[in-house]
This record gives structure tokens, sequence and C-alpha cells, in this order.
């Protein structure tokens, strides 16, 4: 057996227990063609993604966000789950898992059949207004920014994990940005930028998956903010088993029972086909 098989038959034992909590990150998503920040594909890249205090306080600043993700939600939404997110659903349907926990904005855990999600920051498939707080589907604000600007068009050959698509500022200017159908107001998609909190009672409920968990397991995140390391800490202060799947060092390295420097799709199909054979 080679040591990378061993640790996935180790992983196995560790979810074999059941009442797992999951929390994932962008490195799961790589493989469906969706960037990371921090991980393999993030490193080739500087990305500046957008903050809340820009957002908000530019009207200029809006223009540009609203272009290139027009561009980018293109990659973004025709994106489809790779194995690990089929894996991850398989184990929740053989009754493994106490929750999922994303830091993805992707929906594709939803997609590949996953139930109990919890979208720590939002899914970048709806949109809600700033003013009235309606929350409307993403499609249809891409048909609006389409009759907004029917003779626009702009390519990009880099997307950032946020549905950022870079563009220059020429691309940028004659792009119309639209207002909230139903008062006119300021259109958001809806995730937690940089610099804006996670909503308390979210972060709430994610803690409660990690309390209620025997065990930790987590894909594909660096663990290089606090947002996702806190639910490492928490499970760690606990005594629950940590295993980690990422490409590359984590921030909860330290924590962790078991880890597994590896691709995510190939390893989780490994360790979710263990237990379709046992069946």
């Amino acid at each position: 057996m080679t040591p990378s098989t061993t640790k996935v038959t180790e992983l196995a034992e560790l979810v074999a227990g059941g009442r797992v909590a999951v929390l994932s990150g962008a490195g799961l998503s790589t493989e469906s063609g969706i960037p990371d920040y921090r991980g393999p594909t993030g490193r080739a890249r500087r990305a500046e993604p957008m903050t809340y205090q820009r957002f908000v306080g530019s009207a200029e600043a809006r223009q540009r966000y609203w272009a290139r993700s027009h561009v980018g939600w293109r990659q973004i939404g025709a994106a489809r789950p790779n194995a690990g997110h089929r894996a991850v659903a398989e184990l929740e349907r053989h009754g493994l898992l106490a929750g999922i926990v994303t830091q993805n904005v992707d929906g594709l855990h939803q997609a590949a059949g996953a139930q109990r999600v919890i979208e720590l920051h939002g899914g970048l498939d709806r949109v809600v207004c700033l003013s009235c707080r309606e929350r409307t589907p993403r499609a249809e604000l891409e048909r609006r920014l389409r009759e907004a600007n029917p003779s626009w068009e702009a390519t990009s050959g880099q997307i950032n994990p946020d549905g950022d698509a870079v563009l220059t500022d020429e691309q940028v200017s004659g792009f119309r940005v639209v207002g909230c159908a139903g008062c006119g107001g300021v259109l958001k998609p809806d995730v937690v930028f940089f610099g804006e909190n996670v909503p308390r009672p979210r972060v709430d409920e994610c803690f409660a998956v990690v309390g209620g968990a025997r065990a930790l397991l987590v894909l594909g995140s660096s663990l290089a903010i606090k947002s996702g390391l806190r639910f490492v800490t928490k499970a760690a202060s606990l005594g629950l088993p940590i295993a980690i799947v990422n490409q590359g060092p984590t921030g909860g390295d330290a924590d962790a029972t078991l880890t597994l420097d590896a691709p995510l799709g190939p390893t989780l199909a490994d360790l979710a086909a263990q237990f379709t054979t046992a069946c």
C-alpha cells in the first residue's frame, strides 16, 4: 500500500463513525474550473477582491464590479460539480455527515445533490437590494444587464474565485449598471465581501454543526483567514479528531489528526467508493 492509500484508509476509518462536519473551501472547486486565491491556481495570480467599503461607497467601483462580474458569471454559472462535490454528496447520502459548511459561493455542493449545506459566505446565484433587502435570482439580473448593455461585449483571460473577471478600464467604462427592479436601490451579490461581517446567526449555525459533530473534515481550504480557521479551533477545543485534505499546507495543520496533501477529486472519490463498495 502506498502512503496515500494508507491515509485514505485512515480517513475512511475516521468518517465511518459518522456525524462528520465538513468544512469546504475554494480548493474543492478548482477541478470544476473555478480558481482559488491561495492554492496552486491562486499562486499564479494577484487577485484583489472587491471590498464592501469600496462597493457601497463608490458608483464607479460598483460599475467596475458588475461589468467584471457580468463577464465572470459566464464561467461560474456554467461550472459543474466535480468528483469531490459528488463524493461529499455521496457521504451525506450514506448518513455519515453532520452537515456541510462551505466557504464557497458557487453552489456546487447543492448542484451535486448535497442537502444540508450552509453557505458561510453566501451564494453568487442570488442578488440582494441594499435598500429593500429583496433577494432575486442572479439569472434575472443577468437578463436585465444584457438588455441594458445590448452592444457591450468583453472577454477576459482571467477569472477570480468570486466570479470577478479582469477587464481594462476602457472595457468597463461603457458598462451600464441597473438598480433594484422593485425600489431602484443598489444591488449587491448575496455574498459576504472582504471587509463585511458574516451574519451572526449564520456563524452560530455553523458552530452548532461543528459542536454537534464527532469529527471535522476540512476539504480544500488553506485556513489562512479566521472565517474558516475558527471552526477548526472550535473542533480542537472540543477534542474532536480533525482531518484535512488540501493541496499545500494549511493554517490548521497543527491541530489536525490526519492531513492529506492531495488532489481533492480523486482522493474523495476513493474515500466515497469505500462506503459504496461496503454497501
